[in-house]
């Protein structure tokens, strides 16, 4: 075999790929018959591009296979192209209104704070508020980690804490249409738009370790006021962006682990990059590591005594201070 064979069997891998890529596309755009439909229609071509690569040239009719997978190369990254995201759509009801903030010096007043009151994951009574609160009493910051998907994969929350015992959480989140269900993959091929939610913890926090059974870690973040504040500003003038301009969410370079990140490079601009920053499950320990969470306890007590459900379902049952209550015996509060 000669180079000149082996490179077009190694050209063929790609458009193998490329194929497959364009079929998912089509998959998590369309619904399952024309998906199926142009899926089939898609993949001949771009399969026998392939199978041709393989084969020693001038075999059989190599470039009118070669000329249609150009082109139906060409088509697939038009159609994708002129895929774009809006505000307009059937939105589930936890995603349905926008964040809408206004900063007056101190003074901070948010517009649809959700405090869903959840009975079970399906069960709930929807509530948008306006909340105010006093920037100059922001004191204190968590991390929260709420694994769903094993112990790789985990929502991250920040959830900001005030000296007047107001708390404030936010999460970006896929908005959801309704009926839809999350998709990791369909997080890859423009199937959600984003939002970042504003709440209050008997919303976002509660719904996640008592209404939904996920296993839910609270860690206090080391931050000075005035970092605490850049980063809340921060997440606010994300919500305004994606208020004016929608964007869609990616499982890679957009998430909800992604955009803490960003955040926190604001702060410290040589955060380096790392492997939890995809296993987001592992990312309070990337935190750890770089010196952002409780000093002078070994990682696995912070984890051990930030583990908040069996607090949390107590809190239902005798305690009327659901934030107090979870984080009881947690490291960093005093």
């Amino acid at each position: 075999m000669n180079w000149r064979r082996l490179a077009r069997i190694a050209l063929a891998v790609p458009v193998v790929l490329a194929t497959a890529w364009g079929a998912l596309a089509l998959w998590f755009q369309l619904t399952p018959a024309p998906a199926l439909l142009l899926g089939a229609a898609w993949c001949l071509p771009g399969l026998g591009a392939a199978w041709t690569l393989t084969r020693p040239p001038g075999t059989g009719h190599e470039r009118k296979l070669l000329l249609a997978a150009g082109l139906a190369g060409l088509s697939m990254l038009g159609w994708w192209q002129s895929l774009t995201p809006s505000h307009e759509r059937p939105w589930a009801d936890d995603v349905a209104r926008l964040l809408e903030s206004t900063v007056d010096g101190d003074r901070l007043e948010l517009r649809n704070v959700r405090a869903f009151e959840w009975r079970t994951e399906t069960v709930y009574t929807p509530r948008w508020e306006t909340r105010r609160y006093d920037l100059a009493k922001l004191e204190s910051a968590d991390l929260v980690l709420s694994y769903w998907m094993g112990p790789h994969i985990a929502h991250t929350l920040v959830s900001f804490g005030f000296s007047d015992g107001q708390r404030l959480v936010f999460s970006l989140e896929i908005r959801k249409e309704q009926n839809e269900q999350f998709s990791a993959i369909g997080g890859f091929f423009r199937k959600f738009e984003q939002v970042i939610v504003a709440a209050d913890e008997r919303d976002l926090i509660r719904t996640r370790s008592n209404a939904r059974g996920e296993q839910v870690y609270l860690y206090r973040l080391r931050a000075t006021p005035a970092q605490l504040r850049s980063v809340l500003l921060d997440y606010l003038g994300r919500a305004e962006a994606l208020r004016n301009r929608p964007e869609f969410y990616n499982t890679l370079t957009s998430n909800c682990t992604t955009i803490l990140f960003e955040l926190a490079r604001h702060i410290d601009p040589t955060l380096p990059l790392d492997y939890r920053l995809l296993a987001s499950g592992h990312f309070a320990e990337y935190a750890y590591d770089h010196g952002a969470l409780t000093p002078g306890l070994p990682y696995a007590v912070l984890r051990e005594r930030g583990h908040i459900n069996a607090r949390a379902r107590k809190a239902d049952l005798d305690a009327h201070d659901y934030s107090h209550a979870i984080r009881a015996g947690m490291p960093g509060i005093e």
